[in-house]
């Protein structure tokens, strides 16, 4: 049984630490044109600039993937950590 709530509690842990990383870079997007708040978009991206693209004649499949790491977003996953923490 202990293993089944492990289990249950990474996946919260793993679903907390997303919704934290989505409403952080949401929150970073809209305060960035606001002036005293601007310093929460601030952050780095990283991936690839150009997709990767596999044409197989009747399927073409692209590949990508861009992270940015924003204020808002660490803050964000901070925030995710201490509320499951408190669960």
């Amino acid at each position: 049984m202990a293993k089944g709530a492990a289990a249950k509690n990474y996946w919260t842990l793993l679903l907390l630490v997303l919704a934290g990383i989505v409403l952080g870079g949401f929150i970073g997007e809209l305060t960035s044109n606001v002036s005293f708040l601007s310093w929460l978009n601030y952050g780095q991206s990283f991936g690839l600039s150009d997709p990767l693209v596999l044409n197989l004649g009747i399927l073409v499949l692209t590949f990508g993937l861009k992270i940015k790491i924003t204020i808002a977003g660490i803050i964000g996953i901070l925030i995710a950590i201490l509320i499951y923490r408190l669960l």
